[in-house]
C-alpha cells in the first residue's frame, strides 16, 4: 500500500511540474508576442515636411475702451509649428507661441496637402490647427477649443519653414525701433500758464526707451565687465540679456521681449526653456547682467504712434 501511495505522490508531482513547465512555456510565448508587438516599427512618411515651420499668428483682440465700450485690435505673434513624425494615420508635433509650448496630433491629407492638428485641449490657449501645405509655406487658421476662454479665440497664420540654427553672431538690426510700447508709464508734468502766470498740472503717458548700447553688446561672445555695464539703462540691460536666450530660440511670454527680437529674421521660436542650451560664459553673463538690472533706471520719452 505504502508503495502504491509512494508511486501516485510521485506521478502527481511530476503532473504538477509538467502543468507549471507548461504555463510557464505558454507565458514566455506570450511575453515573446507581446515584445514582438513593441518592437514593431511604424512606417514613417513625408519626411522632408518635417522641421520647423514659422511666422506670423494674427487675430483680433478683444480690448476694453474707457470712453465708448469694447473694440478690437489687431495682434500678431511670432508662431513656430514643430512636426516630427508623420505616420499613415497621425501627424505628431507641437506648437511654440508667446511662451507656450504645446503638443499637438492630427492628420495629413495628402489629397489636398493640408494639415489637420489637435493640440490636447487641457488648457484654455489650445486649439485646432487646419492649414494648406505649398512647397515650404503653410497657410491657414487656428480656433480655439474654448472660444470664451480667449481675448483672440480665432487667428490666421501664415508660416515658411526655418532651420533653426543656433548663432551667437546674431544682433538687433539697427534700424530696430528702441521703445518699449507695451509698458507706458503716467507722469505728472507741470507747466507754468503764460497768460495768468500760474503753475499747471496735467498727466502725460510716457515709454520708456533703449540706447544704442543694446547693437553693441554681444553677451554670447564677450566677457562681460562691471564697467561694461555700469553706465547702461535698465531696458538695454533687460534687452542685451534677453538677446542670449533669444539666440537660443527662446519663446518669450513678455510682449516686450517678444517685440525687439521679432522684429529680426533671425529669431525662430523653438522653445519654453533653454537654461541648458546656454554656454558657461552666457550663464555668467545673465547673472551679471540680473545684478545690474536689479538697481538700473530707466529712460523715459513721450512717443507718438
Amino acid at each position: 500500500m505504502k508503495i502504491l501511495n509512494l508511486t501516485l505522490t510521485a506521478l502527481l508531482a511530476v503532473s504538477i511540474a509538467a502543468c507549471k513547465k507548461e504555463g510557464k512555456a505558454t507565458g514566455s510565448s506570450k511575453d515573446s508576442l507581446a515584445m514582438k508587438k513593441d518592437s514593431v516599427v511604424v512606417p514613417e512618411f513625408h519626411k522632408e515636411l518635417y522641421g520647423i515651420y514659422t511666422g506670423e499668428f494674427a487675430g483680433m483682440q478683444k480690448m476694453e475702451d474707457d470712453g465708448d465700450g469694447n473694440f478690437e485690435e489687431a495682434v500678431v505673434k511670432r508662431l513656430s509649428l514643430k512636426i516630427n513624425r508623420i505616420t499613415k494615420d497621425s501627424v505628431y508635433g507641437q506648437s511654440i507661441v508667446n511662451g507656450n509650448q504645446r503638443p499637438f496630433r492630427g492628420i495629413f491629407n495628402e489629397s489636398t496637402s493640408s494639415f489637420t492638428l489637435d493640440e490636447p485641449g487641457n488648457d484654455k490657449t489650445d486649439g485646432r490647427f487646419e492649414i494648406k501645405l505649398k512647397t515650404d509655406s503653410l497657410t491657414g487658421k487656428w480656433t480655439a477649443f474654448n472660444k470664451t476662454a480667449l481675448k483672440s479665440p480665432n487667428k490666421t497664420l501664415r508660416l515658411v519653414k526655418k532651420e533653426f540654427v543656433y548663432n551667437p553672431n546674431f544682433m538687433l538690426d539697427e534700424n530696430s525701433d528702441l521703445v518699449d510700447w507695451t509698458n507706458p508709464k503716467s507722469f505728472t508734468e507741470k507747466y507754468i500758464d503764460d497768460q495768468t502766470g500760474k503753475t499747471e498740472t496735467y498727466k502725460a503717458s510716457k515709454n520708456r526707451f533703449a540706447s544704442d548700447a543694446i547693437f553693441k553688446i554681444n553677451a554670447s561672445k564677450q566677457k562681460l565687465t562691471e564697467k561694461d555695464l555700469r553706465n547702461l539703462r535698465k531696458l538695454d540691460l533687460e534687452i542685451i540679456k534677453n538677446a542670449v536666450f533669444a539666440r537660443h530660440g527662446y519663446s518669450f511670454k513678455k510682449d516686450t521681449y517678444r517685440y525687439f527680437f521679432e522684429q529680426t529674421d533671425w529669431y525662430i521660436p523653438v522653445s519654453s526653456n533653454v537654461d541648458n542650451d546656454l554656454t558657461r560664459m552666457e550663464k555668467e553673463n545673465v547673472a551679471l547682467l540680473n545684478r545690474f538690472t536689479k538697481y538700473a533706471e530707466d529712460k523715459y520719452d513721450s512717443f507718438g504712434r
